[in-house]
């Protein structure tokens, strides 16, 4: 297993635009505060193909994550208080939970514009991009989620060359992301973002656009769905049965020489960062584990909690810090 570069067959390559958000396709990810209070105190996210919807950003808070949004009201009952569970009972009082898009460059009037279309292959190159608002002209600010402004992602269609980054503002609005070398073939980048100001002030977005890479593209098959990993000698084991509509503990456990590993560092606010990728439609969503931040003394046992609304593959990502090294591990998970 190697750490973000495998191959799977190619996904849905169609540029999102504000036609796509119309139609839901119901993927979601729920994330539970605690183990004990896992039914009583739990923040759904979900994972659209296509849709729209806002939320409050929780920007700090661990588990209180961006790249997901709200279904519809009907969905899911027992949920009332959160934002797109209008007349739902049993969970009143509960934090808004994070919403985003994945697959659609607008929504709600803002959008994600890029003039390039295509980047070389081979070698570093930078990927300009603006956020527009309502009325047209770049959004120049932005609130901090998970203490960063902007989270950028990138993508093949295969899902394989993934990359997490956190591009720079110019202060005419331009963000410019610093992409490392990419394959050729077609990438999906999806900006994450929460307006700090305007008609969606504290609501979170993730829009995305496609590039095409030119070149010899060869896509590999998906790798074989696993509970286990490696990166950069960490072994990653992941214990939970993903059942498509029904809540999952996950619990993430990382050793290194066969000994527990117990000095995890903070990374955006917590011990890791997962990020998940549909096999069917690269629809995003990204989370982080529950467990208190206490400095540099995280592990072994990470705790997420998942609701993956469609049964198939997932490409995860799972980022982790020690002695200042990010490290990426992927691995395959499978819902029934």
């Amino acid at each position: 297993m190697n750490t973000g570069t495998e191959h799977q067959k190619s996904a849905s390559t169609e540029q999102g635009d504000s036609s796509a958000t119309s139609r839901w396709a119901g993927h979601r990810i729920l994330h539970a505060c605690s183990l004990a209070l896992a039914v009583a105190a739990i923040v759904l996210f979900t994972l659209p193909a296509r849709g729209s919807s806002t939320h409050s950003a929780h920007a700090g808070t661990p588990g209180m994550d961006h790249g997901m949004i709200a279904p519809p009201s009907a969905a899911m009952p027992g949920m009332a208080g959160m934002p797109g569970m209008a007349g739902m009972s049993g969970m009143a009082g509960m934090p808004a939970m994070a919403t985003g898009e994945g697959l659609a460059a607008e929504r709600d009037g803002y959008r994600l514009d890029s003039a390039v279309t295509s980047l070389p292959a081979g070698r570093a190159v930078t990927y300009p991009f603006t956020v527009t608002g309502p009325d047209g002209r770049p959004v120049t600010d932005f609130a901090e989620v998970q203490t960063k402004q902007m989270h950028f992602y990138a993508i093949r269609s295969d899902l394989t060359g993934y990359q997490h980054l956190h591009p720079t503002m110019a202060p005419d609005g331009t963000w410019t992301a610093e992409l490392t070398a990419l394959e050729p073939g077609t990438w999906r980048l999806y900006a994450s973002f929460t307006p700090n100001t305007g008609p969606r002030k504290g609501s979170e977005f993730v829009l995305s656009r496609i590039v095409t890479v030119p070149g010899q593209a060869t896509d590999a098959p998906l790798p074989a769905a696993t509970d286990s990993t490696t990166a950069d000698g960490y072994a990653i084991a992941v214990q939970g049965e993903l059942t498509a509509g029904t809540p999952t503990p996950l619990i993430v456990t990382i050793s290194k020489d066969g000994q527990p590993v117990t000095d995890l560092q903070p990374y955006l606010d917590s011990y890791a960062h997962l990020s998940i990728v549909h096999e069917g439609d690269q629809a995003l969503a990204h989370l982080h584990p529950t467990n208190p931040v206490h400095a540099d003394h995280g592990g072994p046992t990470l705790t997420l909690y998942a609701l993956l609304g469609e049964p198939g593959n997932w490409r995860a990502y799972l980022q982790f810090r020690t002695a200042g090294q990010l490290h990426t591990a992927a691995l395959t998970l499978h819902v029934a």
